[in-house]
């Protein structure tokens, strides 16, 4: 019986309905990119470091594990207190990927420099997930890798000490990703690394932007004062203690509730300074309708009940399409998003699966090579698949504030980045205010 029931299906979740304006007053955990950067930047320290209010959620809690297989001594007892106590890279390991990005790519490089063969794989989506430029980079910086046929996962990195490291040319106009990855263990190998990008622009700026201001503020030696070139010098990275902001991409649902709703909502403990995109998405919510303020209580979107749709190239907040998405369905006129290509080797296709669960909600949407058209039309209740993906399960509870009878196939897909949405997300429409500590 216990089998049977560890495979049963997850049951739909009926995405709440505002009845009022929602008024809500959120707290956060950490960002999810600032959460995974400083994991490793702190496993190659020459002391401990200490990452306070980190994200605790399946993305993070994997790179961590992922740590601790490679000898590494990760603390995560205290939610509000992580320690990292670095150690040799060891090996043989084998590290769980999850379905997370950041795991795929950022430990491979730590891997190379362990002391036996680390395998990597993940869920059965994580192998469709593109990795064939970052192995094909390390490869031609010393290490030696092993991957599927299809250039992706299962991996087994053979770790061999130090790597000579060198200049590497990539394309990373599929994912930032590349790039971080490379960027984060460059200190240790003995010449350091410089990193080229021909192709496309590069997506998802704000984050390379976040690995290069985290590895200074490590002492690393970081050059990229030439456009698509970094350069790392050789050397020891410092043990620091860490103070991770509170998640931007994970606020966005709540922001888009004010939007819908009319109402206000506040993320408490936002910083006067951000690594993350914070003027980019306040410029989105802002030509959708919102007004967007920072002040001593926190980041403030108010809404008016009505939405704008818009014109934007999403490609620096990319991340955030799915639930702009959901607001452009809602909107007063039609909206054209590009500049997302990337995000089709996401958790899933973002852009196809966006295109298939908005149609059948009832929103006219093309699907553009490199984003989507919508042309928004009086929506019903159905199923929205998930996917998998947190995102798209936020992008379903925004379209539910406002369209009765929205059912979400998995929500619980949203703990790889807040284990706490449903609860929080039902607090705040049910009662007005929503509260996470």
């Amino acid at each position: 019986m216990a089998n049977l029931m560890a495979t049963r299906p997850p049951q739909p979740w009926p995405a709440p309905t505002a009845g009022r304006a929602v008024e809500a007053t959120v707290r956060l955990p950490g960002s999810k990119s600032m959460t995974a950067r400083a994991l490793v930047i702190s496993a190659l320290a020459d002391r401990p470091s200490t990452l306070g209010h980190p994200l605790r959620a399946r993305d993070t809690e994997l790179m961590a594990a992922g740590l601790r297989a490679m000898g590494q001594q990760v603390s995560t007892l205290d939610d509000e207190r992580w320690v990292v106590r670095p150690q040799p890279l060891t090996g043989p390991a084998h590290v769980d990927v999850g379905l997370a990005g950041t795991v795929m790519r950022f430990l491979p490089a730590l891997a190379a420099q362990s002391g036996g063969a680390v395998t990597f794989d993940g869920d059965p989506h994580a192998r469709k997930r593109p990795l064939g430029t970052l192995i094909g980079a390390l490869n031609a910086l010393g290490a030696r890798i092993e991957s599927a046929p299809g250039g992706g996962l299962p991996l087994v990195v053979h770790g061999a000490g130090a790597l000579p490291g060198g200049e590497v040319t990539i394309d990373a106009s599929a994912s930032s990703q590349f790039v971080s990855g490379l960027l984060l263990a460059a200190p240790s190998f003995t010449n350091g690394v410089v990193v080229r990008h021909q192709g496309p622009p590069v997506p998802s700026a704000p984050h390379l932007r976040m690995t290069v201001e985290m590895l200074r503020a490590a002492g690393a030696a970081v050059d990229d004062a030439t456009p698509n070139v970094w350069s790392v010098a050789p050397g020891r990275l410092a043990g620091r203690a860490w103070e991770i902001e509170p998640d931007l991409s994970g606020a966005l649902p709540f922001f888009a509730a004010a939007l819908v709703t009319g109402g206000r909502v506040t993320l408490l403990g936002w910083p006067r300074g951000s690594a993350q995109p914070v003027d980019a998405l306040r410029e989105l919510l802002h030509r959708m309708g919102g007004e967007v303020s920072l002040g001593t209580g926190g980041l403030t979107v108010r809404g008016t009940g009505k939405i704008h749709g818009l014109t934007a190239d999403l490609s620096e907040v990319s991340e955030s399409t799915p639930v702009i998405a959901a607001l452009c369905a809602l909107a007063d006129s039609p909206s054209r998003l590009t500049g997302v290509a990337h995000i089709r080797g996401h958790e899933t296709d973002r852009l196809a699966a966006l295109a298939r669960e908005l149609s059948a909600l009832g929103a006219e949407v093309t699907e553009l090579p490199d984003g989507l058209e919508i042309t928004p039309r009086p929506l019903r209740g159905a199923t929205f698949t998930t996917y998998d993906d947190h995102r798209m399960a936020h992008a379903a509870a925004v379209l539910g504030l406002a369209v009765p009878g929205i059912e979400v196939t998995d929500v619980a897909c949203t703990a790889k980045t807040l284990p706490e949405f449903p609860a929080l997300w039902s607090s705040m429409v049910g009662s007005g205010t929503a509260m996470g500590e």
